[in-house]
Formats: C-alpha cells, sequence, structure tokens
C-alpha cells in the first residue's frame, strides 16, 4: 500500500503538506494542493482514518451543482438540501454548472481536493473525477444523485417514478377525449426526459384507436416551450392538447397558443411537469405533475449523510410520491 511518504516524494513536498492538504485544504496554495492531489490519485493513496481524528477529515461542506440555477424547480430543491445539511451541522455550497461538462469536473474537483465532504448532483452526467471516486472507493464515495434517476451510474438517487407520471398526465387527456396531443420533451440525453417519454407512449399505446402524438423536443426552458408549441400549432388543424415537461415549458407554451389566435382550455388544453409556486397563478392555473421538490433535496442529503456516516451499505434508491394537481388548463376535447 502507498504511504504518505511516497506521496510526498512524488509531490516533491513533505509529508505535512500532504497531511494539510488532506485535512485543511484551504490553508495550502490551489498549486500545491493540486500537485499533491495529482500524486494521491496516481498512486492510489487513501489516509488512514483510524489513525486521525474525524474532525480533521472533515470540511462541514456539501457540494451541490445544478444544471440550471435560474429554474425554479431546482431553487425548490435546493431549499430543502440546505434545511436538511443545515440541521446536521453542515454548509451547502452551490454550484451553477450551465449544464456544461467541464463546470461539472470544476466542482467534482472540489471532492477530489478534499475541500468539500460530499457531493449531490442534480443533472444526468457523473463527472470523470467522480466516476473515478467512485471506481476506487465503491460505497464509500460520498456522491448522490438528485432528481434524475441513472442505476448504471451506481450512486444513490431521490427522484419520482417521472415514467408512471407522465402516463397519469396522458391519461387524464385521453381521458378528455384529446385523440391529437403534443408532446414538448426536455433533452432526450436526460433520464428523465427518456422516462417520461417512455410515460407518454405506453399511455399512448392504450389508446391507439384513431389518435396521433405530435413529439417534440425542447430543453425545459419557457424559451423552448414557446417555440416548439408555436411549430407544433402552426397551420391549420393541429393537436387539441399539449403535454410539456417542465411548468416552464409549459408558460411558453400558453404564450404560443394565445399568439396563435387560440385560447386555453377551450380550444387548446395544456399539461405542465413540477408544480413550481407560479402554475396555479397562470390564468388559466396550470394542471401539472407535482413533484415534492423540497423533500428531494432533504432525501438527497440525507442519504449522503448515511455515505458519510458509514450506515449506508449500498446504493440506495428512494421514489418518492407525486400527484397530478388539475386545474383550469385542461377542458374536455371539442366534439
Amino acid at each position: 500500500m502507498p504511504t504518505i511518504q511516497d506521496v510526498a516524494r512524488q509531490a516533491r513536498v513533505s509529508t505535512a503538506t500532504v497531511s494539510r492538504v488532506l485535512s485543511t485544504p484551504e490553508v495550502v496554495s490551489e498549486a500545491t494542493r493540486e500537485r499533491v492531489m495529482s500524486a494521491v490519485d496516481a498512486l492510489g493513496y487513501e489516509p488512514n482514518h483510524a489513525a486521525k481524528s474525524l474532525r480533521t477529515l472533515r470540511t462541514a461542506k456539501i457540494v451541490v451543482t445544478v444544471p440550471d440555477i435560474s429554474n425554479p424547480f431546482f431553487s425548490s430543491v435546493i431549499r430543502g438540501a440546505e434545511e436538511a445539511a443545515q440541521a446536521a451541522g453542515y454548509s451547502l455550497l452551490l454550484g451553477d454548472t450551465r449544464n456544461m461538462a467541464e463546470r461539472e469536473e470544476q466542482y467534482a474537483g472540489m471532492l477530489r481536493r478534499k475541500e468539500a465532504d460530499g457531493l449531490i448532483f442534480l443533472g444526468h452526467r457523473l463527472p470523470a473525477t467522480l466516476a473515478g471516486l467512485i471506481a476506487r472507493q465503491g460505497t464509500r464515495a460520498p456522491v448522490v444523485n438528485g432528481c434524475e434517476f441513472s442505476p448504471e451510474l451506481g450512486v444513490s438517487s431521490a427522484h419520482i417514478d417521472n415514467a408512471a407520471a407522465a402516463e397519469e398526465a396522458m391519461d387524464l387527456l385521453y381521458g378528455l377525449g384529446h385523440r391529437d396531443i403534443g408532446v414538448i420533451t426536455g433533452p432526450l440525453a436526460s433520464p428523465i426526459s427518456r422516462d417520461r417519454l417512455k410515460g407518454v407512449h405506453t399511455a399512448a399505446g392504450r389508446h391507439q384507436a384513431n389518435t396521433q402524438l405530435r413529439v417534440a423536443t425542447g430543453d425545459f426552458t419557457v424559451e423552448s416551450g414557446e417555440r416548439e408549441a408555436r411549430s407544433l400549432l402552426a397551420g391549420t388543424g393541429g393537436p387539441t392538447a399539449l403535454f410539456c415537461f417542465s411548468d416552464e415549458m409549459a408558460m411558453g407554451a400558453l404564450a404560443a397558443i394565445r399568439q396563435a389566435g387560440r385560447r386555453c382550455p377551450d380550444d387548446i388544453s395544456l399539461v405542465g411537469f413540477d408544480d413550481i409556486r407560479f402554475a396555479r397563478y397562470l390564468d388559466p392555473a396550470l394542471t401539472t405533475v407535482n413533484q415534492p421538490m423540497e423533500e428531494i433535496g432533504r432525501t438527497a442529503v440525507a442519504l449522503l449523510l448515511e455515505i458519510l456516516g458509514g450506515t449506508q451499505p449500498g446504493p440506495r434508491s428512494i421514489t418518492l410520491p407525486h400527484h397530478l394537481v388539475v386545474r383550469g388548463s385542461t377542458a374536455r376535447a371539442k366534439a
């Protein structure tokens, strides 16, 4: 097994410097931290936890990365996470990755450099830095996913059953007599988009007779909802209902419906997803799938604390309840 002396020799520093990097990295220059951690990774060195106090190995900080900080869905998840972290004596460090892989790697590096005790990522990508950490530490790696669910990542996750939720939304529209339905998905690289689309097709498969399904791809933003809805509603005919994979996209779709000279729900029924706090205040109030956003954040922190406390035997997938909230944006299809 490599020793701290081996790390010091490869990084060209003293053993005391290696110890400081691993216990109190904030007192060491960034260049030195990078050199020491590169040596740690190259040698596969693991500190002797039994020889050090738990206090010196903890920063009492948790990093949470979000794909888009401007999305009100994530703000609610973060609120729940911060409440749980504060109650456990941890501070939350927030990273807005803007859906950029290089930003995800930058924040993941904080965990590698021992600048935080754990990391929760709310996107769908697992940065290479974290994948390497999981490969070395297995179930001890303090990494948790929130909102998304990808079993192949091998990390604990807090989420809802997105396929079932989308299926319920479609069943509502079919039950109201809609047979031509437009669906605006999120990016299909995201597991939640793929799961929701799976639910859409499951529901559509049960209502095959005289039905049409039109699928467009958005990016969860209000702008993409307006753009894709405008395209779906162009020309004569078209769908009598729209199902958007986020409330933000539904807000954009509502604008597109009005721009097309149509009325919601008289001409076009509209369903969103998330139940962000603005949904009930739209005109008409938005029918949507309610996600327990704050509870997702709290549960993700609880999972991370289990790992940090050594009480989690393996990755846990926690599926939280959702429910369909029916409001004024949906109505029976015209005969």
